[in-house]
């Protein structure tokens, strides 16, 4: 169900300033690929510390979260929705979070925005499935998007999944292999591992809560 639009979201958006960069493209084909406006990390930022990214950060809480317990490095979180990006925005800035930035916008268009081989750790946190096959090219683990990854992680860098929907894990462990990935860390059931240092999402708090085993794994390039 579509969520309904907010009330003054414009004036919302606009107040959050420049903790919110927006990925806008007045062309609609991912296939044309624009690097001219390339972040600058030192001016978004302020200093030289490592670039993370989280790509569907929903209305914020693991970035938020992260931040807050990563001071050492600078967060990009990624949302396509105007309507879910500013409550992630307004949170930040109340908590006074300064190493966290969103940008709203299409992750096909990430490589215009980010700099190669700019990002050591890449979070896909319960990206939306798209159960159909007929729409596999949407999910954020096809092949597609890998390519993208590739060109934003840097030599050492990885990508951490977590899902609670077995059949898009499986999918997402065939694309890693086969697309130049190795795999390690993967667990079938998060919550009762004895994996550490675990940082819930909104989704994964009701998925858990529901009794659902929590699925993971750390892809990195070969």
């Amino acid at each position: 169900m579509r969520m309904r639009r907010k009330r003054n979201l414009e004036a919302r958006l606009e107040a959050c300033g420049n903790r919110i960069i927006y990925m806008d493209r007045d062309e609609k084909n991912f296939q044309v690929k624009d690097t001219s406006s390339l972040l600058d990390y030192k001016q978004l930022f302020g200093n030289d510390s490592p670039v993370i990214l989280e790509i569907g950060c929903g209305k914020g809480q693991f970035a938020i979260e992260y931040a807050k317990a990563h001071p050492e490095v600078n967060i990009l979180a990624v949302e396509k929705s105007s309507n879910v990006i500013v409550d992630a925005a307004e949170n930040a800035i109340e908590q006074q979070i300064p190493n966290l930035i969103f940008l709203r916008g299409n992750a096909e268009y990430l490589d215009c925005y980010i700099p190669a081989n700019s990002i050591g750790l890449i979070f896909l946190n319960f990206s939306c499935p798209f159960p159909k096959n007929t729409y596999a090219s949407h999910r954020l683990t096809h092949k597609g998007f890998l390519e993208i990854y590739k060109k934003l992680l840097t030599k050492n860098g990885k990508i951490h999944q977590k899902t609670d929907n077995m059949h898009f894990f499986e999918f997402s462990i065939e694309q890693f292999t086969q697309n130049g990935f190795a795999l390690k860390n993967v667990s079938l059931d998060l919550h009762n591992s004895d994996f550490e240092g675990n940082i819930m999402t909104e989704y994964e708090q009701r998925f858990s809560s529901q009794g659902l085993p929590i699925y993971r794994l750390e892809a990195f390039q070969k």
